[in-house]
């Protein structure tokens, strides 16, 4: 009796094992199903968000944005230089190119938030110079902590460069790349190559809206030209 219990016992061990072992193949499946799933759904996401950059219609929502943007900047050739006119352009342009995106993507969304970064630095130098004009003393103080920081600033770019040349070539290209798209600094590979796909994309449709834009102007103004020339005759 003693023997025929403990046989019947390991049975249902043994049987409870397979059960256990079975019920675990089958969560992993069912895991792994709903994973690529995912990835698949995801990637189709993100073919779709990359295809309509191509279009027409993203292409004039884009152009329309762009220029009800450009109409607010002053452009005035004896107000300000070149380079900076050229860079305003520049921040519009890439701004417009945001409110597009509607800031779904890591890029868009850190183009957003880096005009407000900007703004705020710019209140507080404003701050700090009518401090500084106050008084001299709290005006010295004031320029040694900028050259302070500065300095530190630079160590901190030199310590950085140090550690880029001991890493691989892999790794320092991904950093590379994190860096030239915006919000990607410190992001993993896959989700760079995800938004610099998506980041390019955009720019592509952004060089073509901007040379019709550019286009249009130039026959607008050679056609003003030519209607001026017989009456001036």
């Amino acid at each position: 009796m003693m023997m025929a219990s403990s046989t019947t016992t390991t049975s249902v061990a043994a049987v409870n094992t397979n059960a256990n072992i079975n019920t675990d193949r089958t969560r992993r499946k069912k895991k792994k199903k709903s994973l690529l799933q995912q990835h698949q759904s995801k990637q189709n996401q993100n073919s779709q968000s990359h295809a309509k950059w191509k279009t027409e219609a993203q292409q004039q929502i884009y152009s329309s944005k762009l220029i009800q943007a450009l109409s607010q900047v002053n452009l005035n050739p004896s107000s300000s230089s070149a380079p900076r006119q050229g860079r305003a352009v520049r921040e519009v342009a890439d701004r417009a190119l945001a409110f597009a995106a509607k800031g779904k993507t890591r890029w868009s969304r850190a183009i957003l938030t880096n005009r407000i970064k900007l703004k705020f630095r710019k209140q507080q130098h404003k701050r700090q110079r009518l401090a500084s004009s106050s008084s001299s003393s709290s005006g010295s103080t004031v320029v040694t902590t900028a050259s302070n920081s500065r300095s530190s600033r630079k160590h901190k770019v030199s310590v950085l460069r140090l550690k880029g040349k001991g890493l691989p070539a892999v790794q320092r290209k991904v950093r590379v790349l994190g860096r030239l798209v915006p919000g990607c600094r410190k992001q993993p590979l896959p989700i760079i190559l995800e938004e610099a796909t998506d980041y390019i994309a955009a720019l592509e449709m952004q060089v073509k809206a901007m040379s019709a834009i550019a286009e249009l102007l130039s026959r607008s103004s050679s056609g003003a030209g030519s209607s001026l020339e017989p009456m001036s005759s």
